[in-house]
């Protein structure tokens, strides 16, 4: 046995990790958290509020196998290494770790690096320190709310309206998203006019009236500027000067779900999948390697190091030109900036020469993350914008013109910028003091629009701003929001609030105001940022909290009014009395509304799942044809598979293999099965295959 035994949370972060420590290291996974709080005790909170809040821990049901196969690699062990993620849950899951297995008096070390390269690893073995304590403390904290309020709030919603759970974050999302939704319906579009005066192609609105911006809300405040209008127009200035646009800063875990949605219509969680895959270690040619550093991170920081190998970079590969100046970014005001942003880990792994070892999908976030990291250290692109201002009887008419002089940071990331389509027009053909007959002059009747519904970048972006949770939280806020049935998507993009999840907020609204506020939650998380600084203590915290929670709870619980479930509009065949819509495990169901006297639950009809045929000859019968069906039991409960058209008389299945592309018709999952045939796997309404 090994004398030095290292345990990190992740198989595939050990295998990586491996391969850069000698024969004396052992290097083993716990494969996330082995314990957690208990559910028994007063309230099955797992914590005893009345002893100063003392939590009592358990090992998992599922990790008890781990634990005993961890205690018997570090039984002849002499020294243990703790190398969990460089976080607060990292830290968290490495004192657990030393707080449970069999230590004894064995050295114990924790190690930290953002990134895993074999330059990263060795430096950190060769720095070791303590747990930090402070950051246990702060991440214990945090789960102990969470325990308190999901218990004692979910199970008030629960009995009241029916709902499933709430929480301090995801309450605040869910509110943003109802709130917006109801601006939204609540709407009254204004109209308004605009003024437009077209010399050949080239067009120029009216910008200014009397020297104040215009404004004009009526069809006759329109019709009486045009009426005033002389035949001329007059060139009163020709403006051409230098516009320079400076590249953003490396992206945050935020940046990154709002990129990778925006260019890729990536959901959060398999944005973060992939990102968490090229952290902890990809096979290019036979070995093993972390290709980006640690990808949840709400600092725009980077590294002395970096920043000095990437200008000789830019140097040597663009040009002295395209090399632009480290501007110190300023993070969010409430930013922990414990982790660098989101890079690459080498610079010589460019995009290109990893396009045929990665996935579709891999290649085009690590490409992002490469490029955005580039790029943010890049010369600013620059412009020369031509302004021609026009005048016609105290009346100013602006038109607008920008050419490209050099594309500096564009270079690598236009592709992810939105820049203006607009048509280049030529504006040197006016001379100032010319005066000018116009081809039309005309005016266009708008409306004003509502707001845009939240997607899930947007509503990712305005809770950082806000405050709202910490990138460890987004991709799983979003996740619940949606499992609880509060949220639905639209449209592939658009997060639109159920009725329940109205109803959720609205009770939450009247009970808990301060509670789901925005105002509240980023407080909070200020809390647990100066428990982690060890700047204040958790029993302070946890005590203020819970004296000013519990008042809430039991006030809401005397007069928060009981939803009765909705009729069906039958009665119980049994009893006579009305039927009504249950929600279960499995989704809704109707049951009768005297239960439990009366327990009658009406037969659901069984829908048959519509069934799509790939026109792939079955290889096992020779007759029939492959078609999509999808699991209704078992672990596999819900996957979708192939099987032949002839079944039963034909048994042969076939499992569908995501392949990290998209349907170039529907932009939906494409799959491919055993004969290597490709297909989309929405293709009941696509038809598309290859």
């Amino acid at each position: 046995m090994a004398n030095k035994v290292v345990i990190v949370e992740s198989p595939s972060k050990s295998k990586t990790i491996k391969q850069y420590l000698g024969k004396d290291y052992l290097v083993t996974a716990s494969v996330g958290h082995i314990r957690d709080l208990a559910t028994t005790g007063k309230g099955g909170l797992g914590i005893d509020i009345d002893n100063d809040f003392t939590p009592n821990y358990q090992i998992q049901p599922d990790k008890k196998k781990i634990v005993n196969e961890l205690n018997k690699l570090i039984s002849t062990a002499q020294e243990i290494y703790l190398a969990t993620d460089p976080d607060r849950e990292g830290e968290a899951i490495s004192w657990h770790l030393y707080d449970t297995l069999k230590i004894g008096n064995k050295k114990v070390r924790r190690v930290e690096f953002n990134e895993i390269t074999k330059d990263a690893i060795l430096r950190a073995f060769e720095n070791p320190r303590d747990i930090d304590m402070d950051l246990v403390s702060s991440q214990e904290t945090r789960r102990m709310l969470d325990r308190i309020i999901g218990f004692k709030l979910s199970k008030l919603l629960n009995s009241k309206i029916k709902s499933k759970s709430a929480g301090r974050v995801q309450s605040a999302a869910l509110k943003l998203i109802v709130d917006l939704e109801k601006e939204i319906s609540s709407f009254v579009p204004e109209e308004y006019y605009e003024i437009y005066a077209k010399f050949g192609e080239i067009e120029a609105q009216l910008a200014k009236i009397n020297n104040e911006k215009a404004d004009i809300k009526t069809s006759d405040e329109a019709n009486k500027i045009l009426k005033g209008l002389k035949e001329y127009f007059k060139v009163a200035s020709v403006e051409i000067k230098e516009s320079k646009s400076y590249p953003k800063p490396a992206l945050t875990t935020s940046a990154l779900y709002q990129a990778a949605s925006s260019k890729y219509k990536m959901s959060s969680k398999h944005t973060m999948a992939i990102a968490q895959k090229l952290y902890e270690g990809m096979d290019i040619d036979g070995e093993t390697v972390g290709l980006i550093t640690y990808m949840r991170t709400d600092s725009t920081r980077l590294s002395e190091t970096f920043i000095e190998d990437t200008r000789h970079f830019i140097k040597e590969t663009f040009g002295s030109k395209y090399l632009g100046y480290y501007r110190k970014p300023k993070n969010a005001e409430n930013a922990q900036d414990a982790h660098e942003a989101i890079r690459p880990t080498s610079l010589k792994r460019t995009p290109e020469s990893l396009k045929h070892k990665l996935k579709t999908q891999e290649y085009k976030i690590y490409k992002l993350i490469y490029d955005k990291a580039l790029g943010s250290l890049m010369s600013p692109a620059t412009n020369e914008v031509t302004t021609v201002i026009f005048e016609n009887n105290n009346n100013q008419f602006k038109a607008s013109s920008s050419k490209p002089i050099f594309d500096g940071y564009l270079k690598l990331t236009r592709d992810y910028e939105n820049e203006s389509s607009d048509k280049l027009s030529d504006l040197s053909i006016f001379k100032e003091n010319d005066e000018i007959k116009a081809d039309e002059v005309y005016e266009k009747q708008l409306f004003t629009n509502p707001p845009s519904s939240y997607t899930e970048a947007k509503l990712i972006k305005d809770m950082e701003e806000l405050g709202i949770g910490r990138p460890s939280t987004y991709a799983n806020t979003l996740t619940t929001l949606q499992d609880r049935g509060y949220v639905k998507v639209e449209n592939k993009t658009k997060l639109i609030p159920t009725d329940q999840g109205v109803l959720t907020t609205e009770q939450l609204d009247e009970f808990f105001s301060d509670f789901i506020s925005v105002h509240y939650s980023k407080e909070m998380e200020e809390f647990l940022d100066n428990i982690a600084n060890g700047e204040i203590q958790q029993l302070k915290v946890l005590k203020e909290f819970y004296n000013y929670f519990m008042p809430l709870v039991e006030n809401a619980q005397k007069h928060m009014v009981k939803v009765k479930a909705k009729e069906t509009g039958e009665d119980c065949p049994v009893c006579g009395e009305p039927m009504v819509w249950r929600t279960g495990k499995y989704g809704e169901f109707e049951a009768c509304s005297n239960y439990p006297t009366c327990k009658y639950i009406k037969p659901q009809e069984k829908e048959k799942t519509p069934t799509f045929d790939t026109d792939v000859t079955c290889p096992e019968c020779k007759e029939g044809t492959l078609v999509v069906r999808v699991a209704k039991k078992g672990k596999n409960k819900g996957n979708k598979f192939l099987a032949c058209s002839r079944f039963p008389k034909c048994k042969y299945i076939s499992p569908l293999k995501i392949v990290e592309d998209e349907c170039p018709k529907c932009k939906s999952v494409v799959v491919k099965n055993e004969l290597d045939e490709v297909f989309c796997l929405d293709g009941s309404d696509c038809n598309h295959k290859q």
